[in-house]
């Protein structure tokens, strides 16, 4: 033992020594020959213990069982010297230095006594003679006979071995591909734009084959737990790219699909999976708050509990069993969520659909591209604002995506910002530079705002569906305005396309919107007392304008729908040209007077 100089100078102290050696030997004395096992032996033991010495044994709770800490604490009661620091530290430095383990952990003898019991466990929780009826005709089915019945299936199946493999293969295979052709058909008959998208129908694909992977795994635990098939996953990440309804066939689909394996038959599988799936595509039509998620995971919990519940009711569950159930469901439902907000981005990337979330991202008036039209070209900007509110009004009314609209509305003209002070909007009153320029020239400028738009967009990684909005709003319509500026000159118009858009024409009910909102958006700003009236006649030329040049042919309108737009038009249009009294002058107020100096 190692001493310090002050701990050597205590122990020179005859008095000191004698009273330490005898504090250590009375500690030893009492306690060692109960028995004391070393630190850290009896950590992780849990329950009763078996305590052998020679051929005695009896039982102790493993908590009862003291170990040298305990020692050590208990030590404390015969402590020849407590106020004394020194004395102290070598009162415990002797009890550690002395101290030899009076229980030991026998390895072998714990193993053989959990063999002996492991053996005295009945395996078999039925047993069942041969010729024995197990349920009979229009009898109930309980837990009981259900268990039995499939032990027997398992029985008949093993026994068969290879004799029947092949068939069940073939069958196996052939019930796949039947369910996986009902899903095809689906999609070619009422998505035809999805079963012509070579990235979708590989994104199905993938959600399918790592759904189904899952379940493989999942179906190895003993027991089966369908609650562990991550199904909401797919439908949460299907309904968010896709809609709720293809989310809840594709949901179905596979539900019919892991039910129909041989590891899920005679189990709840389908049962679960089909609730489940259904549950978690109707949670998610859309997602444009940040605790969406949340409400997304309570419902499909509580499809969970409530499948639990049916299935433990059924089959005469105890109360335990279905807690177990409900909760493997909760935790399925947490980690499907969160992997699915993981995952979205990453399979809107790969399939270029645009969700609401990235529509979201693209709203935000601090974006460099919006930003910049705000300061370069400040009508323009005005222009824009006042056309989304517009597409967004018309294109909830007819059921169209009203995100989409304001959100394209705000990029379809960025492409001004290469020469802002050519359109009119942005420039002084009395300065054109259009006066100084041929009107090929000019149409060539104004036309190429849309090039210069989509380059733009291209550049700042704008999503297909927004940098769409760019070219379509103007469709193929003629630049009118040079056109007959150019005849007024007498200069020979030797192609028409001079004076002509490059298109597309709206390929979507949201560009078609912007069409007519921008057209009549800047008509009425030349009317000079653009009453309600007025505003529905110049909105009714331009519609029918539109309809007779061909630009809504390839849009999803109907004339139903193009009559609520028009209403929807003129409603917010006549709220924005509203008139305004005058107030005193004598309060601050400015009068139609002062305006008229």
């Amino acid at each position: 033992i190692t001493l310090s100089p002050p701990e050597a100078e205590y122990l020179a102290n005859a008095n000191r020594r004698g009273a330490l050696a005898d504090g250590v030997r009375r500690v030893y004395n009492r306690w060692l020959t109960v028995g004391v096992a070393a630190s850290g032996v009896m950590d992780d033991v849990r329950g009763e213990i078996i305590l052998r010495r020679g051929k005695d044994e009896r039982n102790l709770l493993a908590d009862s069982a003291l170990t040298f800490g305990t020692l050590l604490f208990r030590a404390r009661s015969l402590h020849p010297a407590p106020n004394s620091s020194v004395g102290d530290a070598l009162y415990i430095k002797l009890l550690s230095a002395f101290f030899h383990p009076t229980i030991a952990f026998d390895k072998s003898a714990t193993e053989r006594r959990r063999q002996e019991l492991r053996a005295t466990v009945v395996v078999n929780r039925h047993q069942v003679r041969a010729g024995e009826k197990i349920i009979g005709e229009h009898e109930v089915v309980g837990r009981e006979e259900h268990e039995k019945l499939r032990a027997l299936h398992d029985a008949m199946q093993s026994r068969t071995g290879g004799e029947r493999a092949v068939g069940r293969i073939i069958g196996a295979v052939l019930y796949n591909a039947l369910v996986l052709l009902i899903f095809g058909v689906t999609i070619a008959l009422f998505r035809p734009h999805l079963y012509q998208s070579y990235r979708s129908l590989s994104m199905f694909a993938v959600l399918f084959l790592l759904v189904l992977i899952v379940a493989a795994i999942a179906g190895k635990v003993t027991p089966v737990r369908p609650e562990l098939v991550p199904i909401a996953l797919a439908a949460i990440i299907c309904s968010v790219l896709f809609d709720p309804r293809i989310s809840m066939i594709a949901s179905m689909i596979l539900a019919v699909l892991i039910g129909g394996q041989g590891i899920f038959r005679g189990t709840n599988a389908l049962f679960f999976t089909m609730i489940v799936g259904s549950a978690a595509a109707i949670s998610v039509r859309v997602i444009r708050r940040r605790d969406q998620a949340y409400y997304s995971i309570l419902a499909i919990a509580a499809a969970y509990a409530l499948s639990a519940l049916a299935i433990g009711l059924t089959l005469d569950w105890q109360p335990r069993e279905m807690l177990v159930s409900a909760l493997w469901g909760g935790a399925n439902a947490l980690v499907s969520v969160s992997l699915a907000m993981i995952l979205i981005p990453l399979a809107e990337k790969f399939t270029g659909i645009t969700t609401d979330l990235t529509l979201l991202e693209y709203s935000d008036l601090n974006h460099p591209l919006l930003k910049r039209l705000m300061l370069d070209a400040p009508g323009t900007h005005a222009h824009t604002m006042r056309v989304a509110n517009l597409v967004e009004a018309a294109c909830n009314a007819v059921g169209a995506n009203g995100l989409l609209g304001r959100v394209g509305s705000y990029y379809h003209d960025i492409g001004k910002l290469k020469k802002p002070q050519y359109f009119v909007e942005n420039q002084p009153k009395g300065r054109n530079p259009h006066d100084m320029l041929k009107p090929t020239m000019s149409s060539t400028i104004i036309k190429n705002h849309v090039k210069e738009g989509l380059e733009l967009a291209e550049e700042n990684h704008l999503p297909r569906a927004i940098a769409a909005f760019i070219p379509e709003h103007h469709g193929t319509t003629s630049i009118a305005y040079f056109l007959a500026k150019a005849r007024e000159r007498g200069d020979a118009v030797a192609n028409s396309a001079d004076f002509q858009y490059p298109g597309p024409i709206p390929q979507t009910a949201e560009t078609a919107i912007l069409m007519l909102a921008d057209g009549v958006e800047a008509a009425t700003h030349v009317i000079p007392d653009p009453s309600p009236e007025k505003i529905r006649e110049v909105i009714e030329r331009i519609v029918n304008q539109r309809i007779e040049q061909g630009q809504l042919r390839d849009a999803p309108l109907t004339l139903k729908q193009i009559d609520l737009i028009k209403e929807q038009l003129v409603r917010a249009l006549a709220g924005m040209h509203h008139t305004r009294i005058d107030y005193p002058a004598s309060s601050g107020g400015i009068t139609s007077e002062f305006a008229a100096v």
